[in-house]
């Protein structure tokens, strides 16, 4: 099957609109020009260059007379007066008769001049406009290369982004080791009869490192790599979007084998929905794509890759097999990752002494590579803030509470009252988590406001690893989350607004329970709640009737109360301990998770933390 080529758009009217223009331009413009040459004088300035032997050629005309200086190097006129003398005066300074002042060129030169310079140089004109306009060769282009991908294209450097720069995603980067091997040895697989995929999707949450494993790929297989966003393919006129994945696919073709990464894919591959009100565009280069991905003409050496955080959103045509083949995920890292990430991070910094990066990647429980590279970033600021040369230990976990809490607000001051009110509040989240013995440990409690708006907090942090959630887990969170209000109303008998995070997350807790976990009795394994997005914060929709959605509610109601009123009773059960710890805390406004567990256990006890 040969590939058939459309013929090039006929010029002629193009070269007749030329000529029309040379014939009015060689009618009206030349003699225009011409008789701009001729510099009109009074008769008075033709008589006073005539007694003075200053006139060359003379003509005189019916109406005007046209007289060149003796050097015959300036054209005059004058109009036409009564003088008998004029010729004999003429006649006795030398002038010479003309009848014809001004002289033609050569007939050929005037042709030349006029005719065939001016239509060679529109012809020339003509055929480069052609060209930008029709894109070169192939016609995929507009004029000013509208139509080019504008691709940032990186090819093979000493310090390319390699696996090693890559920490925390080990599964994904075995899946991606792969497309590395068959670019280096393609034979090996060939003899088996063994096909590469030819597209292979990253998925997963912002910063996670989707755009640097493309690019520790392209390190490791030392090929051209080819960068676009999928926005960049969108534009304002129709068909601009498929030229450019016409181009993008030209020049990859042309430098295989090579890597082509589509940031951000979602953009132009979002699904069809068939309505008329649709975006054109949008969908001429979605089309596009697919074209070139699996059309007639085979893109060996060429491998795709694309990353997006919407991989629900994706067109089936473009996820299905023999496009994007592979769909490797990309995740938030576990423990062990996270620590890894950290190392990485801390060799482009000084680190003082010993870190113990274990317990700050506990500390950054939920954190992506793109949060925890700014966490050590953080600690190098704080440590230039601090005048100090290394970062340290308490750099990155203060850090740590920077991009959790945000700054210590320094003018922030609380009121007496207020500040009781936060201590007890925060005693009471802490008490509550200890008591209950699937609660994580609590690391830190602070009434010091931060810039997010948190009066204080309280950091609780995983032992390790949690996959999976029992229900009793979630009941004690929901406790616990519920602690802050329930030492407010067991010390004062009053409640303040500072729970207001704190009951949004347990109501949202409390809900998925029910609605998506199966973990109610009355409703058991039906799911009700469907959730979109789930690498974009997870947005949620309820699947049942009105009287489902009350029923649902209320049991929502019921959960929170239950709980609200286990952390009462665990508080008064303890309320010795709440007042103690609580009037430690408002007098130190940070202690640490050891002095909480101390003071808890009875092992010391405030006035001895005090002198200490």
């Amino acid at each position: 099957m040969h590939e058939v080529k459309k013929p090039k758009k006929n010029l002629a009217y193009y070269y007749l609109i030329v000529m029309l223009v040379l014939m009015l331009f060689n009618a009206f413009a030349m003699p225009y020009i011409a008789e701009q040459q001729v510099e009109e004088v009074d008769y008075g300035t033709f008589m006073s260059m005539t007694e003075k032997g200053k006139i060359g050629q003379v003509e005189i005309e019916s109406n005007q007379i046209i007289f060149t200086n003796k050097d015959n190097t300036k054209i005059y006129k004058t109009g036409l007066m009564d003088d008998p003398d004029r010729t004999q005066r003429l006649y006795d300074s030398g002038a010479k008769f003309s009848s014809q002042i001004v002289q033609q060129m050569s007939p050929l030169a005037n042709v030349l001049l006029t005719w065939i310079l001016p239509i060679l140089i529109f012809v020339a004109l003509g055929q480069y406009m052609s060209k930008k306009m029709m894109g070169g060769k192939d016609g995929n282009s507009m004029i000013f290369g509208m139509g080019k991908s504008n691709a940032k294209v990186y090819i093979k450097s000493s310090d390319g982004i390699k696996f090693s720069d890559v920490a925390g995603e080990d599964e994904a980067k075995e899946n991606l080791t792969e497309i590395v091997e068959y670019l280096h040895d393609p034979d090996r697989y060939k003899e088996i009869g063994a096909s590469m995929p030819k597209g292979i999707l990253l998925v997963g949450p912002p910063g996670t490192g989707k755009t640097l494993l493309a690019k520790a790929v392209a390190g490791e297989s030392n090929v051209p790599f080819f960068s676009m966003s999928g926005s960049e393919f969108v534009e304002m006129f129709v068909g601009m979007g498929a030229s450019k994945v016409r181009d993008l696919f030209k020049q990859a073709k042309e430098k295989a084998p090579c890597i082509v990464f589509i940031d951000e894919i979602d953009a132009i591959g979002k699904k069809r929905d068939g309505q008329f009100s649709g975006n054109d565009e949008r969908e001429q280069t979605l089309n596009q794509l697919l074209t070139e991905m699996d059309g007639f003409e085979g893109n060996n050496g060429v491998i795709i890759l694309a990353a997006t955080n919407r991989p629900e959103s994706l067109d089936p045509a473009l996820t299905r097999p023999g496009r994007f083949d592979r769909r490797v995920p990309v995740e938030l890292p576990d423990l062990k990752g996270r620590e890894d990430i950290l190392k990485v991070h801390a060799k482009k910094v000084k680190i003082e002494g010993k870190i113990d990066f274990e317990k700050v990647a506990r500390m950054a429980s939920g954190a992506s590579g793109a949060e925890l590279a700014n966490i050590v970033n953080e600690a190098a600021l704080r440590a230039v803030r601090d005048h100090r040369s290394a970062v340290s230990q308490a750099d990155l976990e203060e850090s740590i509470e920077v991009v959790i809490a945000g700054y210590q607000k320094k003018n922030a001051i609380l009121t007496d009252a207020e500040k009781w009110t936060v201590a007890y509040h925060e005693v009471g989240h802490a008490l509550v988590a200890a008591k209950q013995t699937n609660s994580a440990p609590v690391q830190k409690i602070t009434i010091i406001p931060r810039t997010s708006g948190a009066l204080g907090y309280t950091m609780q942090v995983e032992e390790g690893n949690h996959y999976l959630m029992t229900k009793e887990e979630l009941e004690n969170k929901i406790a616990t989350l519920t602690g802050g209000r329930a030492a407010e109303e067991v010390q004062f008998g009053s409640i303040s607004t500072g729970a207001s995070n704190d009951i949004e997350q347990a109501t949202k807790l409390a809900r998925a329970m029910i609605t998506r976990y199966g973990m109610d009795s009355d409703f058991d394994m039906v799911a009700m709640e469907t959730v979109t997005n789930q690498y974009l914060g997870g947005d949620t929709s309820l699947a049942c009737s009105a009287e489902t959605q009350a029923k649902i509610d209320r049991k929502v109601s019921d959960l929170v109360r239950g709980q609200h009123q286990k952390a009462k009773d665990i508080l008064l059960a303890n309320r010795d301990k709440l007042d103690e710890i609580s009037k430690y805390l408002y007098e130190k406004e940070t202690i640490t998770g050891e002095e909480f567990m101390k003071i808890l256990n009875g092992e010391e006890t405030p006035t001895r933390a005090q002198s200490e």
